[in-house]
């Protein structure tokens, strides 16, 4: 259902390389390009991640309650790609783990906040 999520940077070098080496772990690629704007996926036309410097100019800011939540095939991929986030620089928000039943997540923020999750079912 979801086309695709954007985030915003203030440091779109520095989000960029954050993201090609963490995505590259679920089979995604830069899709999209442009001066402000880098969209990442599997695929051209299905679900995709974006990071862009904000359009009207302003700093870009984490929102409050707003995550993306990243598909993995497995506990396994989650616990990996947790780990990648972590080396990569980004800050711990709920380590691997189940969560209710079967929903097996791991939370953490980027480089510039934003939050995320690797999650599988």
């Amino acid at each position: 259902m979801i086309g695709y999520v954007t985030l915003g940077t203030n440091d779109l070098p520095r989000a960029a390389k954050f993201y090609d080496a963490l995505l590259a772990g679920i089979g995604a690629k830069r899709v999209m390009e442009e001066d402000t704007f880098i969209a990442w996926g599997s695929t051209p036309d299905g679900p995709g991640l974006g990071i862009t410097k904000p359009f009207d100019g302003k700093p870009a800011t984490i929102g409050n309650g707003v995550m993306v939540a990243l598909s993995a095939k497995n506990p396994q991929q989650v616990d990996a790609l947790y780990k990648k986030a972590m080396d990569l620089g980004a800050r711990d928000e709920g380590p691997p783990g189940l969560r209710g039943g079967t929903f097996y997540a791991a939370y953490f923020r980027d480089l510039d906040g934003n939050k995320l999750n690797f999650f599988c079912m």
